[in-house]
């Protein structure tokens, strides 16, 4: 009936047509409008905060830590900053 072809639709655009979360662009960080379907297996979407403060024990490949006043002010360019990214990304999904 037309219920139940109602609730398929509802089961495909939340199971199986995929999660869709927003992106952002790197050299934009406020540009966050953009929107993607995840792959399957993606089931969160997730938003990440990478400059704090931090010990220097867990600060080894492939995450970037720096010593001195300010020193992590500057976003990153080029291929580090790709790098910074997906390191990033790995480790929000896993923790």
């Amino acid at each position: 009936g037309e219920s139940s072809s109602m609730y398929d639709s509802c089961l495909c655009f939340s199971a199986a047509c995929g999660l869709k979360c927003y992106v952002c662009a790197l050299s934009d960080p406020h540009s966050c409008t953009d929107v993607v379907t995840c792959p399957a297996g993606m089931d969160r979407c997730f938003s990440t905060v990478t400059k704090s403060c931090i010990n220097s024990v867990p600060c080894v490949s492939p995450m970037s830590c720096c010593e001195g006043n300010l020193c992590n002010s500057a976003i990153p360019t080029g291929p580090s900053a790709m790098l910074l990214l997906v390191s990033s990304a790995i480790i929000t999904i896993f923790l």
